[in-house]
């Protein structure tokens, strides 16, 4: 087991809480005017799924699993889960629906991703910062409507919705952020 600070938790990490996994969805810091800053901490318990929040002092020190972090390759999804290989020995490991969550939707046949193994199993996964996606759908623009601020919804190639700049037309490629979906760029060709 490794310690580390409260403040220093992100996406993906793997805690040992009382002899449990939990995978960390979401961390916050917050620094309230008065008082001891603190550490949000949204996880999930891996053994069977539930959800669970926590809140440390950013100074707190908390137990990281020792995981391997390995990039794995998507092959594909059937009904018994996420197929990934290793693309260094082409071992295989199955990832469940639970473990993979909403992150679903970006995946794409071939893509590289990093799984956190513990035992042999993969416990958790982080996808590329960006991906590129089509827009299949979207508003057309209204005259006058100033391209510094405003944007219009869009339907992505994965099913998610996003907002583009009013310049981005049905068709267009994008790269997006795959943390909350958001627009980055128009994508290079």
């Amino acid at each position: 087991m490794a310690k580390v600070i409260a403040s220093q938790l992100r996406k993906g990490n793997v805690l040992d809480i009382e002899g449990k996994l939990y995978v960390v969805l979401t961390a916050q810091n917050f620094h309230p005017g008065k008082g001891t800053p603190v550490t949000q901490i949204d996880m999930r318990r891996i053994s069977d799924g539930v959800k669970v929040s926590e809140r440390w002092k950013t100074t707190e020190q908390v137990e990281r699993a020792i995981v391997e972090d390995i990039n794995f390759q998507f092959l594909y999804e059937d009904g018994e889960g996420f197929h990934f290989m290793n693309p260094e020995n082409y071992d295989q490991v199955v990832a469940t629906p639970d473990m993979i969550g909403d992150d679903k939707a970006y995946l794409a046949d071939g893509m590289t991703v990093i799984l956190s193994i513990h035992e042999g199993n993969p416990i958790a996964m982080e996808l590329p910062r960006h991906v590129v996606l089509e827009v299949m759908e979207t508003e057309p623009v209204v005259k006058g409507q100033t391209a510094s601020s405003s944007y219009k919804p869009a339907m992505l190639s994965n099913g998610i919705r996003s907002m583009v700049p009013p310049h981005i037309d049905a068709g267009t490629k994008i790269v997006v952020l795959t943390e909350d979906g958001s627009y980055v760029e128009r994508a290079k060709s």
